[in-house]
């Protein structure tokens, strides 16, 4: 899917983020500057790695969706792999930043976080 980000709708957002392996999501809105900086970075990351589904959510066509994430401060990345949601942070990520989290994201064990996750007392 490389080169090309899905735009997500209340509609699309859980099947996008179950049917991909890993799906990195930019929370953004006409409005925010640093939204509009951080667009072709996003972009140009999409190019670079092909295998990632990239997809973008305007929060304020979405406003249930954003609520639903607790989006409270945009830009926010959010990254799920294998339908669970492995990393979120607000603010603008630079080029190398964000292909640093795409590796790490590639590398990730999935499986490894939810059996620890599983193994530690639920408080």
């Amino acid at each position: 899917m490389g080169g090309k980000t899905v735009e997500l709708t209340a509609q699309n957002f859980a099947e996008t983020v179950e049917a991909n392996d890993i799906v990195l999501v930019d929370f953004w809105a006409g409005w925010c500057g640093p939204c509009m900086r951080f667009a072709p970075i996003y972009e140009a990351a999409s190019d670079r790695h092909s295998d990632v589904t990239f997809a973008k959510l305007d929060t304020e066509a979405e406003r249930d969706v954003a609520a639903g994430m607790e989006i409270s401060s945009i830009p926010t990345v959010m990254a799920f792999k294998q339908g669970a949601l492995v990393y979120r942070e607000a603010g603008l990520l630079n080029a190398g930043q964000l292909d640093k989290l795409i590796e790490q994201l590639k590398e990730l064990d999935v499986d490894k976080l939810k059996a620890e996750a599983q193994g530690q007392p639920q408080g």
